[in-house]
């Protein structure tokens, strides 16, 4: 039975908790800490929980506990994270990983010293339509992709970013691109690979209470000649959001379409409708997920501690996805195309570097403690 500490009782921390109580045979809850001692206990008081209340999560290092989710403001990531993999815990850390390339870096290598699993939240690798995406992909029925697809599209009101460590560079990292995007990103480099570079742009056009972006849209190139796009926002009403790959095949993307041409004689396309139907049947014969969202990585990080296997989103994946997001901020900030990788001189690698050279849209005005738990998790 493997014991489990919940660090940050926000509204993220549901989602792990409900994961955990999935799996009773397997983990127990023993703590939850908060630094806000009433919140801690409201979580165990809503779940009935056998758990202590801790506020300095300090206290928790040297108790006898397996596993910690790290759901604090992102800002704190890596120093809470790299504090537990010292003391000999394993970590799953919400998104994103860290607020900066060296502390992921710094993380990693907590991790891989004292031999340890770090697995960063990407839930949305864990639902049935990307892991069918991710098959066709491989499968290599759509042909090589030339072009793909991202819209990140989420709504959120002005009085979002008046939480206090929302809406700053120091304490959120960025703003829709690294706290809202960072899942399709995820997983659009899951399924697509990392690009040799990009050219972006970001704007900040209906928060004037925060210093980050609500808006951005990079360009992507890779070493075939395949391009992509990424916009990512939260200014989009109805917050329709779709991966999109164009392969020289077929068209596929989630949420599920399917469209095949062939070619006329004239050039002009005609549906190739042998080829949707073998793919089709194809992504249909894909078996479902026994578990989705949180519960389904939570189950492949307990199993990886129980059998050794390796988890399917480490730190290395995480870093990756934070990689992209920098290079986007620099591009966006310097105007300049970004050539990956960003190396430890750039001055992007660090928080503060980034801190210092990105553009800061506006000066944060109203900051309020805390919200009341609307259950609405990012």
């Amino acid at each position: 039975m493997l014991k489990v500490a919940i660090i940050g009782s926000g509204a993220i921390s549901s989602a792990h908790i409900d994961a955990y109580l999935k799996f009773p045979d397997r983990c127990r809850i023993v703590a939850i800490s908060d630094i806000y001692a009433d919140k801690a206990q409201a979580r165990i008081d809503r779940y009935q929980l056998s758990a202590a209340v801790v506020q300095d999560y300090k206290e928790l290092l040297s108790m006898d506990i397996d596993l910690v989710s790290v759901c604090t403001p992102p800002y704190t990531h890596a120093p809470i994270a790299i504090d537990f993999l010292n003391a000999g815990k394993h970590v799953i850390v919400e998104k994103p990983m860290a607020s900066s390339l060296q502390e992921c870096d710094e993380m990693n290598d907590a991790a891989r010293k004292n031999g340890k699993i770090l697995s960063v939240i990407a839930q949305n690798r864990y639902k049935a339509p990307m892991m069918k995406l991710k098959a066709v992909l491989d499968s290599g029925l759509a042909g090589p992709i030339v072009h793909a697809q991202v819209d990140s599209f989420w709504w959120r009101g002005h009085c979002y970013y008046d939480l206090w460590w929302r809406g700053t560079w120091e304490k959120e990292g960025g703003g829709c691109t690294l706290n809202h995007a960072v899942h399709h990103i995820d997983a659009f480099l899951w399924m697509m690979g990392f690009p040799q570079e990009v050219q972006a742009f970001m704007s900040n056009v209906a928060h004037n209470n925060a210093e980050v972006e609500d808006l951005s849209i990079a360009m992507l190139r890779y070493p075939s000649g395949a391009l992509a796009q990424i916009t990512s926002s939260v200014v989009h009403h109805g917050e329709e959001q779709q991966l999109v790959f164009q392969g020289t095949k077929a068209r596929v993307s989630a949420p599920w379409k399917l469209t095949a041409s062939d070619s006329k004689p004239n050039g002009f396309p005609e549906p190739n409708g042998a080829l949707e139907k073998e793919i089709r049947q194809f992504y249909d014969g894909l078996p479902q997920l026994a578990y989705e969202g949180h519960q389904g990585q939570i189950d492949n990080v307990l199993m990886a501690i129980e059998t050794g296997a390796p988890v399917l989103i480490d730190g290395i994946s995480g870093r990756s996805t934070l990689e992209l997001i920098v290079g986007i901020y620099k591009s966006a900030s310097t105007g300049e195309k970004v050539v990956f990788p960003i190396r430890q001189d750039d001055p992007f690698y660090t928080r503060e570097g980034i801190q210092a050279n990105a553009i800061h849209f506006y000066e944060k005005k109203t900051s309020l403690d805390n919200f009341q738990d609307l259950s609405i998790p990012s």
